[in-house]
């Protein structure tokens, strides 16, 4: 081999620069990290909130500008949301309310909110979720409230009527159910165990490959995984993660009917802990609302909308369980309440209205 064909590094030369290159950069976190608790004594002092969403937000969107490759700008995201998780944890420990035990995609959608340096609080049901969340328990709560494939969580809407509690963020997790249980077979399965919106959306495979199998529903996915675990004739659907948290075999992967199935959490805090994010450049003003039971009324709930130019994106009813025959109805609109013509179809809406409550207004998730 002559001369010019020659590698010009070697790998050990190249171990060398990475081993270098880390060095630097731990120095650098580290330097970060003393500025950030020098930020937190700072908020502290002022009584300023620990956690700021759009600040993360404008960070990472500031890193992504910047970046010229190779790295990727979804791998930019990630890595910066670990470095301001890491930082915010020494200014303030958060602590999250999640639905349990480990191994929910409720546990990966705060980790992928608010990075992994959060103290996790695992709840056995949502409603717990919103307890520890309302009593100051945890600082924040992750909730489901939408499914692509099976539609609202029903328990959700339903808890957020009387909770003091208000919606401030989102993120939307693409959701992949995997069968899972002691052995590596389908033979001998004799109950699956998940949250009953997974077996619902998971309901044709498991008529087509498991049709004799009793279907059980949990409180949780990873709950399903957890009792999978300790019979052999059981299993669970539930994600990767749960499968490596309580050592079970993934026999079947992807198993939901939809295949770009996703679902919708809601980052709920009480509003003296975190205020209404201010508007970004794409929000979502959620409420909840109930009018009197006469011909029309719910058609009249639409006209301040059209007649303001805001857009309605979601629109549910549940039964305000009076035996009367009265429904609360959930809306999503677009925009921000701080924007006039939001505000203006608010104010309208609201004296059609016999029950109304915000729950809250928040950048929508990319």
């Amino acid at each position: 081999m002559s001369n010019s064909s020659k590698p010009k590094h070697t790998l050990a030369d190249l171990r060398v620069q990475i081993d270098s290159l880390d060095s630097q950069l731990l120095q650098l976190l580290n330097q970060r990290a003393s500025v950030a608790e020098s930020v937190g004594e700072i908020k502290r002092q002022e009584g300023s909130p620990f956690f700021r969403p759009d600040r993360v937000a404008q960070v990472i969107k500031n890193m992504q500008a910047n970046n010229k490759g190779p790295l990727l700008d979804q791998h930019v995201s990630a890595i910066w949301r670990e470095i301001m998780s890491a930082c915010l944890a020494l200014e303030a420990p958060q602590r999250i309310a999640v639905l349990g035990p480990q191994g929910t995609f409720c546990e990966q959608a705060a980790v992928e909110y608010f990075g992994s340096a959060t103290e996790l609080i695992y709840c056995a049901n949502f409603d717990e979720v919103f307890h520890a969340t309302s009593s100051g328990t945890a600082q924040f709560g992750v909730v489901g409230v939408e499914n692509s494939t099976e539609g609202a969580v029903a328990r959700s809407l339903d808890l957020f009527l009387r909770s003091p509690v208000h919606i401030v963020g989102e993120i939307s997790l693409m959701v992949r159910f995997n069968l899972l249980r002691q052995s590596p077979s389908l033979d001998g399965i004799e109950v699956v165990m998940a949250h009953p919106q997974a077996l619902a959306q998971c309901q044709s495979w498991l008529t087509k490959n498991l049709p004799h199998a009793e279907r059980r529903a949990v409180s949780s996915n990873a709950e399903g995984a957890r009792l999978a675990s300790t019979n052999p004739a059981w299993a669970g659907l539930a994600s990767e993660r749960a499968a490596a948290q309580f050592g079970l075999h993934s026999i079947a992967h992807a198993i939901q009917d939809e295949a770009y199935n996703r679902t919708r959490f809601a980052i709920i805090s009480l509003p003296q802990t975190m205020a209404t994010p201010p508007a970004s450049s794409k929000d979502c003003t959620s409420l909840v609302v109930s009018v009197p039971n006469r011909p029309g009324a719910v058609h009249d709930l639409l006209v301040p909308l059209k007649t303001h130019g805001v857009s309605m994106t979601r629109f549910e009813s549940r039964p305000a369980k009076s035996g009367q025959w009265e429904y609360f109805f959930y809306i999503d609109l677009e925009g921000h309440v701080s924007q006039k013509h939001v505000s203006q179809a608010l104010q309208e809406l609201q004296s059609l209205c016999s029950f109304y409550k915000v729950l809250g207004s928040y950048p929508v998730s990319e």
